[in-house]
């Protein structure tokens, strides 16, 4: 296994337990809808800053370019996140009745977070920060 993935399971596993932790804390306030879309935000902004600081060392671009495609890119994760948290919870309800409604959601969220992990990972390496096949980008691309 590449370096980098390794480097991106690491950062995108931290980041996924800010956000699972994140939404556990926030559903003791908002409706579990909302309490995953502001823990998502939280997750994505701790994200950033490990993938740009650790796994894309070599990233092209500059920072606000970095950050707006960074948020088009889990904007779209987070549809992923969602609709299969919502399906997921759904289907255990369903097919398990006496199981807790807290952790089918947990359940739900967490298979929700490694389906939108798989399309974040190619979308942040080819589109966020601009890293070549191989791994690499041009010389000095990293630049605020």
């Amino acid at each position: 296994m590449r370096p980098e993935v390794v480097r991106f399971l690491i950062a995108g596993g931290s980041a996924a337990a800010i956000n699972w932790l994140s939404r556990i804390a926030l559903s003791w306030v908002l409706p579990y809808w909302a309490s995953m879309l502001v823990a998502y935000g939280i997750g994505m902004a701790a994200g950033f800053w490990l993938y740009r600081t650790f796994v894309f060392r070599g990233a092209t671009g500059r920072l606000p370019r970095q950050a707006a495609v960074f948020v088009a890119v889990n904007a779209a994760g987070a549809g992923v996140v969602l609709g299969v948290s919502t399906l997921l919870i759904a289907a255990l309800t369903a097919v398990l009745p006496a199981l807790p409604l807290p952790v089918a959601e947990a359940l739900g969220h967490g298979v929700g977070i490694a389906a939108g992990a798989v399309s974040n990972y190619f979308g942040h390496q080819i589109l966020t920060f601009g890293v070549r096949r191989g791994g690499h980008a041009p010389a000095g691309a990293h630049t605020l």
